[in-house]
């Protein structure tokens, strides 16, 4: 009897202990404050791109400011005000944050209004009178359930964390309109993963027969500065939709 009782108090205290640190480990998550950095980011070489709190380091696509009018700074996130205006874009037009990364895993959250549709581009290069997506890459940020997007590409290849119109994200882990995603792009000597929630969704190589290949068949064919393996701006377009993106930070990786 005193061996049985024995047990049940050792199972109790081990039960106890695991709660407890369960319950500090999601007490130490709640208490990282959004659009800062860990002391464990900071040693690997994170750099945030965002403070939650101005526009410092970002401006127009082919301006030389920061739009007055389109985008703003609201409760921490730095958010693209939606016009429903659709393919003819909102007030603000894209935004870029003014230098040019090569080899780097970028990190961001994200969150879309309903039927809404953005995108993050990168290795993007500043061409007078050229949209940013003729010469960069797009993860695809799309509200899946509700935009005809979703149904009009090929496999998939419009939905959310999909390279836009060219490569589908599988799994397709997209959460819903108004909750929070998380968006991962690695670029390393020409290779390029995109990551959604957490997972690999997407990777393909920049350069290779294949890439020209798939970059030929597409609408992209005709413009000779999409996808150059070369250093680009990172932007996130107006699409004229509500879009919301918090935590962005970048690690260089030459």
């Amino acid at each position: 009897m005193i061996q049985l009782l024995a047990v049940f108090v050792l199972a109790a205290v081990l039960f106890a202990a695991c709660a407890s640190d369960e319950q500090q480990a999601e007490h130490a998550e709640e208490e990282v404050p959004i659009n800062t950095l860990t002391q464990a980011e900071i040693d690997e070489g994170w750099v945030l791109l965002f403070d939650g709190e101005t526009t410092t380091g970002w401006r127009g696509y082919n301006q030389d400011s920061f739009p007055e009018g389109g985008w703003v700074v609201e409760d921490g996130t730095l958010r693209v005000i939606g016009t429903g205006m659709g393919e003819a874009g909102g007030e603000g037009g894209d935004i870029i944050f003014d230098e040019k990364f090569h080899n780097f895993r970028l990190s961001l959250e994200w969150k879309v209004s309903e039927g809404g549709n953005s995108g993050i581009f990168y290795l993007g290069q500043e061409i007078e009178n050229t949209p940013i997506w003729q010469s960069a890459p797009e993860m695809q940020i799309l509200d899946n359930d509700r935009h005809p997007d979703a149904e009009l590409g090929i496999d998939g290849n419009r939905k959310a964390g999909a390279l836009y119109d060219l490569i589908p994200a599988v799994p397709q882990n997209f959460r819903g309109a108004g909750e929070w995603n998380k968006a991962e792009v690695l670029v390393y000597r020409g290779t390029v993963v995109h990551f959604q929630n957490g997972v690999p969704v997407v990777e393909y190589h920049l350069g290779t027969p294949a890439w020209n290949d798939m970059v030929a068949n597409s609408k992209f064919a005709e413009y000779e500065n999409f996808g150059i393996n070369q250093p680009g701006y990172i932007a996130l377009q107006d699409h004229g939709d509500d879009v919301w993106f918090r935590n962005i930070k970048i690690r260089l990786m030459d």
